[in-house]
């Protein structure tokens, strides 16, 4: 086993070193996943989505879905709310 330190930002943000990106093949603008087991253990690994109908479900679901008019609201609150925040 090998240990590999990196240092959180004040943003909550980490460098992920060369090492573990080459090891997982992780490139620019990719995304991966922090998995919590059940025993408490956290893990990384990079998602792969084959093609888009594997997407399905990936941000979870809604109750009662969204009219489209609901939908940009939201979208309009978060991007003011995003605004005022990195404006602190």
């Amino acid at each position: 086993m090998k240990e590999i330190i990196s240092t959180v930002t004040s943003k909550g943000q980490v460098t992920i070193p060369a090492e573990v990106r080459n090891y997982l093949g992780i490139k620019t603008n990719d995304k991966i996943a922090f998995v919590i087991d059940s025993e408490g253990v956290v893990r990384i690994r990079v998602p792969h989505y084959p093609d888009i109908a594997s997407l399905r479900g990936a941000a979870g679901s809604l109750n009662n879905p969204l009219s489209w008019q609901q939908m940009q609201e939201i979208a309009h609150e978060d991007r003011i709310k995003a605004k005022y925040e990195s404006n602190q």
